[in-house]
């Protein structure tokens, strides 16, 4: 009888930049930097969105929602990474971990979920903007908000049990900067096809579903652009949505770079940029292309500064 050992690993060690150690002192004040301009960037509109009562209309609720899971999305994974640059104590338990993977997912799926929904409402202010008033109540708002948070959390947070309740083999070091999907399942034990297919297939459709959503309220859109006679009310129309159009491209583009970069073989370090990028230096430029493209709220943002 063939007997495999299989040793019970307590815990990973996150490799992070571990390989360039000459330059662990620049990474921290770098990453740190990133991580107070986000903290920031989202909270300065999250307070002026609340504050100026101009501002309280749907789109801006919506922003202010989608600001703050951008803060937890970011704050799920930077202060341990941070703290593992300073300490350079690596290692993070498998509850940790499950943890933080599963609040990943979940953060992703609502942040993807509010993208559709701010679609959708600037679909109805441009498609159909005498019923504007009735389809987006506060009733509806609250609910399309708290529906984006929920509406992915059974799948996932089964999806991440059913990892983690099974054994992993081999090494314990995840050559990563956090504890994401694709290197957690290259170090799951036994033949996991099933469970790599399953996982997978629920990533996907949670996020082209929203991205479905996004694409045929865009092709409304342009639409009802297309026909409107005046260039001013083209422009103007076109304006509302830039924002948004931006943020949704810079969204699903690092994500599907980072993602095929992970199941392609290239090297550790490329998979490892890219998923700085996707996770960290994405919500670093929201707030950025939402504030300076947008008159009302530089408008708000100068009032709130002059008091």
């Amino acid at each position: 009888m063939a007997i495999t050992n299989l040793t019970i690993m307590e815990e990973f060690i996150l490799l992070g930049f571990s390989e360039y150690p000459n330059v662990q002192g620049f990474l921290f004040g770098v990453f740190l930097f990133i991580y107070i301009s986000i903290l920031l960037g989202n909270g300065l509109i999250i307070i002026i969105t609340n504050m100026d009562s101009a501002l309280h209309t749907p789109m801006y609720y919506f922003l202010g929602n989608f600001s703050f899971v951008e803060m937890c999305y970011t704050s799920n994974i930077l202060p341990r990474m941070l703290v593992n640059i300073w300490r350079q104590k690596r290692n993070i338990s498998l509850l940790s971990c499950a943890v933080q993977l599963c609040f990943f997912l979940i953060l992703g799926v609502t942040e993807s979920f509010l993208l559709a929904v701010m679609a959708y409402d600037r679909y109805v202010a441009i498609c159909k903007p005498l019923y504007y008033p009735i389809i987006m109540n506060q009733r509806i708002c609250v609910q399309m908000v708290f529906g984006s948070w929920v509406i992915g959390m059974p799948v996932l947070i089964g999806q991440t049990y059913q990892l983690f309740s099974g054994p992993f083999c081999g090494s314990n070091k995840l050559n990563h900067i956090f504890c994401d999907l694709p290197p957690l399942l290259k170090l799951a034990c036994g033949d996991n096809i099933w469970g790599e297919l399953f996982l997978y297939l629920n990533c996907f459709l949670s996020g082209l579903t929203p991205f479905l959503l996004i694409l045929v309220s865009y092709i409304r859109i342009l639409s009802t652009i297309l026909k409107l006679p005046s260039t001013t009310g083209r422009s103007k129309a076109f304006s509302t949505c830039s924002s948004h159009v931006m943020v949704v491209c810079l969204f699903y583009v690092c994500g599907l770079i980072a993602y095929f970069q992970s199941e392609s073989n290239s090297s550790g370090s490329i998979e490892k940029i890219f998923s700085v990028i996707y996770t960290i230096v994405t919500p670093m430029i929201n707030p950025m292309i939402y504030s300076l493209r947008n008159k009302d709220f530089i408008t708000a943002m100068k009032k709130l500064f002059s008091k």
